[in-house]
């Protein structure tokens, strides 16, 4: 099995940034992608970003470009995520993902976090 743990979120002003962890476990030779999704109240599950795994092929959601990067660490099996120019709008909870697909399109990851809160204040 894999297990993905969340770290980083919590209470910032607009304009603010944070950095996002997630640290996988057990199996992680399956993974070849990981990534973020968020979910805002009453909001559909979303995108944020993904990366390969082996060749840090990045994509990000359209909202986010320019602000936000993905980035991972091999040897620690982490993927991590900086927030910067946070928005209002980015408030949502994030979820890491995992996925054994070799495509940096992440669809329908087959590991999840539990997720971390991120809010952003006016």
């Amino acid at each position: 099995q894999v297990q993905l743990v969340e770290s980083g979120g919590g209470l910032v002003q607009a304009g603010g940034s944070l950095r996002l962890s997630c640290a996988a476990s057990g199996r992680t030779f399956s993974i070849n992608t990981m990534g973020w999704f968020r979910q805002a109240p009453g909001k559909e599950r979303e995108f944020v970003a993904a990366i390969s795994k082996w060749r840090g092929s990045t994509k990000y959601a359209d909202s986010v470009k320019g602000r936000f990067t993905i980035s991972r660490d091999n040897d620690k099996n982490t993927v991590y995520l900086q927030m910067n120019s946070l928005r209002p709008e980015d408030t949502a909870v994030y979820y890491c993902a995992g996925d054994s697909s070799l495509s940096i399109v992440l669809q329908a990851p087959d590991y999840w976090g539990q997720g971390t809160q991120v809010t952003v204040s006016s």
